[in-house]
């Protein structure tokens, strides 16, 4: 603990806020992340740590930064995705986010006193603003750790393919991308923290496989409706969602245990041409996200999909075909294991009393890119803001809550990291 009060001295809101701002005002959609993480690995340079960029492509790439230790140690990488779930441009967000940018939407970072407030200044920045502070704490604190404490931002960690603007068709954005990269190119662990949100230490969490859903009917003439042949693919396409919204909640109840929840939702639609009314189209698709438990493989989940599409098409009536389209599987790491047990430690000292796990979980993170690698994981973050000050309550408004950070709980979250990663590598000399 002496070493842990040392690197704590290091830790200023000053510092939180000047990182959390310069990292808001960079946008950083999926897929384009690179002026970001020349930005975040630039300040970890400054701060005496080795550090540089792993581009993905000429657009998207990842930060990274290694504080050597002495030798013998186990190695820990402090991790945080660093793109944002939505764009912050009228053209991409708007309607589906709402019916306009609100200012909390744009990259465009706002203090309202102890409150941060711009486009993912909650979920990633201020997360990983939290990761490079404890970094640097630890490397001004000269602590002599024995093994290397490493710092991963990744690329592309929001359950997203890259948006398509700009005649932008990649592929290989999104979905823990930059986190599979940096294992590939030699930044590997003994063990990782991941920071997002949730005032909890988790050890387990849900994967996803989402599911493209075609739905056939008859492209034919408002005109001629009463005279051939008629089969409306939407109209039978939300037949078959609504079926899927029931079955959906039946599969969290069977699904559900330990601390997960896993659920399922029909997503996007699409279907016939919005410039002709007049017509009725052939087929209409759509998607879904199905969450995994860590015990339910991504085929396993597929079967248990095709039996409910079955069962959906013969109470409809409906023509149905559908594929799924991409897979991450759920994963766990023993609670028993020195990265969640020091985590919880760290936890219980913060919070000044019991770790008590939430349950009900169901959001996924590159944790499970680390865990199904074999590096054993533990995942803390912050909780939601909440506040009356702002005119809209962070807590109750999923995008103003991954808008909104607390420097209150950024400095806790901070002081958190640096008894885990010391405690986790340890040190040669604990005087």
């Amino acid at each position: 603990m002496n070493w842990v009060e040392r690197a704590r001295v290091n830790v200023r809101r000053a510092r939180l806020l000047e990182l959390v701002m310069g990292l808001v005002a960079i946008p950083s959609p999926t897929g384009d992340e690179g002026p970001l993480a020349e930005y975040a690995a630039a300040e970890l340079a400054v701060a005496g740590l080795r550090s540089g960029t792993l581009p993905l492509d000429d657009r998207q790439a990842c930060a990274w930064a290694r504080l050597p230790g002495t030798g013998g140690g186990r190695d820990l990488m402090l991790y945080a995705p660093i793109d944002t779930l939505t764009i912050g441009r009228t053209d991409e967000d708007v309607p589906w986010i709402g019916p306009e940018l609100r200012a909390d939407m744009r990259a465009e970072p706002a203090v309202h006193g102890d409150y941060v407030v711009g486009l993912g200044a909650g979920n990633p920045k201020g997360h990983v603003a939290c990761v490079i502070a404890a970094a640097e704490a630890v490397a001004a604190a000269g602590v002599p750790l024995a093994g290397d404490l490493l710092v991963g931002l990744g690329a592309g960690g929001m359950p997203t393919n890259s948006p398509r603007l700009d005649g932008d068709l990649r592929r290989h954005t999104g979905q823990g991308v930059g986190c599979s990269f940096l294992l590939e190119q030699g930044f590997w662990p003994d063990h990782a923290v991941i920071a997002k949100p949730g005032w909890t230490v988790s050890h387990e969490e849900v994967g996803l496989a989402w599911f493209e859903v075609t739905v056939h009917g008859t492209h034919t003439y408002v005109g001629s409706r009463h005279r051939l042949p008629y089969r409306n693919a939407i109209a039978a396409a939300g037949e078959v969602a609504a079926g899927l919204e029931v079955w959906f909640e039946e599969y969290a109840a069977r699904h559900t245990a330990g601390t997960v929840a896993p659920q399922g939702v029909v997503s996007a639609i699409e279907g016939g041409w919005m410039r002709m009314a007049a017509v009725t189209p052939a087929a209409c698709r759509f998607r879904c996200d199905l969450r995994l438990p860590p015990d339910l493989t991504p085929a396993a989940a597929k079967r248990e999909f095709s039996a409910a599409i079955e069962d959906i098409a013969a109470t409809t009536g409906a023509e149905v075909t559908w594929d799924m389209v991409l897979a991450v599987p759920g994963t766990r790491t023993a609670p028993s294991d020195p990265v969640v047990t020091a985590t919880v430690a760290a936890f219980k000292e913060a919070e000044g009393g019991p770790h008590v796990p939430i349950l009900g979980n169901s959001g996924a993170t590159d944790a499970n890119i680390l865990r199904s690698r074999g590096v054993p994981t533990a995942r803390v973050g912050m909780p939601k803001a909440s506040t009356g000050e702002l005119g809209i309550d962070p807590s109750a408004d999923f995008q103003m809550g991954m808008n909104t950070v607390d420097l209150r709980e950024m400095e806790r979250l901070t002081r958190l990291l640096i008894r885990v990663a010391i405690d986790v590598i340890g040190v040669r000399d604990a005087r």
